[in-house]
């Protein structure tokens, strides 16, 4: 198993269709690089959020941003479920995007998640940014879409704890989804630290479609 390391990584944009997304799907792996990797640069994007939504968003990324150098936060109000048919409007707003922002890593949705709107982001996040490293996240669901990752980020218990809590905390207006508890955040993580031999027990997958050394 080869071990990627980031000595030259600065700037990290992410990417989430909805306001706990990036939260559920990269938390850890981006609280360990911001904590392996002083001087981040971190551009933050909700593509969907209502106002009560859009606030938790903001507190919830608060944790993210008090260990990055710099830091940049972007909420948008396109119509959750909705994203294939407001295609155009998405795409001009991705476009802009990547004028303005040159990442060296970006974290987004999955293709193969089977949410219409995750699936447009990374579509669209691969039309857009053609020259830097990509890795997708995954997010458990009811369609039961997760896959193979085939790049792990081990984390330790503090970091998995803070992850939890920061969302449990963050989020109160999803605390009644049967889905959204401690069990189903943790589970997910010891099942890929299973997988890559965590010496923690527990990890984060990401899926890298394309990586030029």
């Amino acid at each position: 198993m080869t071990n990627l390391r980031f000595s030259q990584l600065r700037k990290i944009l992410c990417l989430g269709a909805h306001a706990d997304d990036i939260e559920i799907g990269c938390g850890g792996t981006l609280l360990r690089l911001l904590a392996d990797y002083p001087g981040l640069h971190i551009y933050w994007v909700v593509l969907s959020a209502n106002t009560e939504r859009a606030e938790e968003a903001r507190r919830s990324a608060q944790l993210y941003f008090q260990n990055a150098a710099e830091h940049q936060f972007e909420i948008k109000t396109f119509r959750d479920s909705f994203f294939p048919y407001n295609g155009g409007e998405i795409k001009d707003f991705f476009h802009s995007l990547g004028r303005q922002f040159s990442p060296d890593l970006v974290l987004t949705h999955r293709r193969d998640d089977l949410h219409q709107d995750h699936r447009l982001v990374s579509d669209l996040t691969w039309n857009t940014f053609r020259n830097q490293l990509i890795l997708e996240y995954e997010i458990p669901k009811y369609d039961g879409d997760l896959g193979r990752p085939n790049v792990f980020v081990t984390i330790d218990e503090p970091t998995c704890q803070r992850k939890i809590d920061g969302l449990l905390q963050g989020f109160p207006s999803q605390r009644e989804k049967p889905w959204f508890t401690r069990d189903t955040f943790l589970s997910l993580m010891r099942i890929r630290g299973v997988e890559c031999n965590s010496p923690s027990g527990l990890a984060e997958g990401l899926y890298c479609r394309k990586g030029v050394i």
